[in-house]
Parts: C-alpha cells; structure tokens; sequence
C-alpha cells in the first residue's frame, strides 16, 4: 500500500466532505421511499414491503459499509 504525507486538517476535510457526500445520497434514497431511518428501509426492502427497492438497498448497504469506513479513518487521525 502507497502511503502519502497528508496536512491532518487536509485529510479531515476531505473525509468530512466525501461523507457528506454520502449522507445526501443516503438522505436522496430514504426520501425516495419516505423512510427516515436507513435500518427500517432495508428491513421493510428485504420484506417486500417496499417493491422494486432491491437496487436501492444494495446501493444504501454499500454507501453505509463506505461511510462507516470513512469514519474509522477520520477517528484514527
């Protein structure tokens, strides 16, 4: 693995911009199906009670894995 020299607040910036990101996309698709919590919404796709979400929720799973990740990198700073 390449390693780069990164300014701490450089690299803090850039992770909380990137998760941003990530939050409106994860906001985009709840309000896509009028859920407000993105457990629910994976549940209620996994039911069926939302047809046709599959392609959401495979999205949301992995913009959620992807921030979580993020934010394990920004807490290690």
């Amino acid at each position: 693995m390449t390693q780069v020299k990164l300014d701490k607040s450089l690299a803090e910036d850039l992770l909380t911009s990137k998760m941003r990101l990530l939050q409106q996309y994860i906001n985009e698709i709840l309000e896509r199906w009028s859920e407000t919590s993105s457990k629910e919404f994976l549940e209620k796709a996994r039911k069926g009670v939302h047809e046709n979400a599959e392609e959401d929720a495979i999205e949301l799973r992995q913009i959620l894995v992807d921030y979580t990740k993020l934010q394990e990198i920004l807490n290690k700073l």
